[in-house]
């Protein structure tokens, strides 16, 4: 079971946006819909699955919907139709109460503009969480140390918000969202105020506290090399729709319209692609129909000469080509070398 299910969710906002429902879900566009009714549309059926311990990022241009689609996460904003599903727990269904328990216990938010509380320290801001669980002082003030030190801000506990740069409250609201432990961690373009070199070192924070803590994490950017970089899966919204969902490798590979592809035509692929998007097993590769200026021929004797080690000889997979410089098939350089010591060469 997924960790987060987003099944079918429609958005209309407006005065009535129940009247409103039936010609989205007949194919009305958003601008249509503005055009005859008045009401914009937040979200168009958008269904999505999270896994568990995955960082799912969610992007798109300004007014696509993804910032309205990571507040139905915790009810910040309810959804026109549609479920939000936690761990099995239709969110829809809490009362007033679940819903607070559940915002203070399973889930935290960091915002684009910090959010701090200026009168409180960066100890106090860390450990606000904490207080509204009610958390003796002490405790508190241990668990929010040590957040503070997981981003790198001991020694600044006891300063206040404005005498910190943007890219240190933005570590304070990080840390404040993570002292909690909840176990899931939404993102609402986090760091998209912050000057790009600021916003590389956020990524890399961010990208080392995920590979110790394997938290849920749901991330808004409109920023692709962001995303690609962040992302185990990326959606991308346009116009409230869903119009494409995948890893970073399928979204390069295989754009789903020309909104996508206008998207990734700039990307350098080689920040993106891993060699076993791109690879073939040997036993699987096919040689028919490779031209020979292709193919890599083995001179023995110059193999022999520099022969590699034994650990690198067992991997490595070879061409095998006959006189007529035709492919017929491949072999192991350990294979190779075996056959050449039997065939009278001395291996060095």
């Amino acid at each position: 079971m997924a960790k987060i299910e987003i099944n079918n969710v429609y958005k209309i906002f407006g005065n009535t946006p129940s009247e409103v429902l039936p010609m989205v879900k007949e194919g009305a566009t958003k601008e249509e819909v503005l055009e005859k009714t008045g009401h914009t549309v937040g979200l168009d059926n958008v269904s999505i699955s999270i896994q568990e311990g995955e960082t799912f990022v969610c992007m798109g241009l300004s007014g696509s919907g993804k910032s309205t689609l990571i507040r139905h996460l915790n009810r910040l904003i309810d959804p026109t139709d549609g479920d939000i599903i936690v761990d099995g727990t239709n969110v829809m269904e809490l009362d007033e109460q679940q819903l607070i328990d559940f915002r203070k216990n399973e889930l935290s938010m960091v915002f684009q503009r910090f959010g701090l509380f200026p009168h409180k320290t960066v100890i106090e801001n860390v450990g606000y969480g904490l207080e509204i669980q009610g958390m003796a002082i002490e405790d508190r003030k241990q668990k929010a140390m040590a957040q503070i030190e997981s981003v790198g801000l001991q020694g600044f506990e006891d300063q206040y918000p404005n005498q910190l740069s943007g890219g240190m409250q933005q570590r304070v609201g990080l840390a404040r969202a993570l002292a909690t432990n909840p176990q899931i961690l939404l993102m609402d373009e986090a760091f998209s105020a912050l000057d790009p070199l600021i916003r590389s070192d956020m990524q890399n924070q961010l990208l080392e506290l995920q590979s110790q803590l394997k938290k849920t994490i749901v991330f808004i950017t409109h920023d692709l090399d962001e995303s690609l970089r962040l992302g185990d899966h990326i959606g991308i919204l346009n116009g409230g729709r869903l119009v494409q969902a995948g890893t970073p490798e399928q979204i390069i590979m295989n754009p789903a319209d020309d909104y996508v592809e206008a998207f990734v035509k700039d990307v350098n692929r080689a920040k993106v692609l891993r060699a076993k998007t791109v690879m073939v097993k040997a036993n699987e590769f096919n040689t028919n129909n490779i031209k020979l200026s292709e193919v890599y021929k083995v001179d023995e004797s110059s193999y022999i000469e520099q022969f590699l080690p034994k650990v690198l000889a067992e991997r490595c997979t070879v061409m095998v080509v006959d006189k007529k410089g035709d492919t017929k098939g491949y072999i192991t350089e350990k294979e190779l070398a075996i056959s050449l010591s039997k065939d009278g060469y001395n291996q060095k």
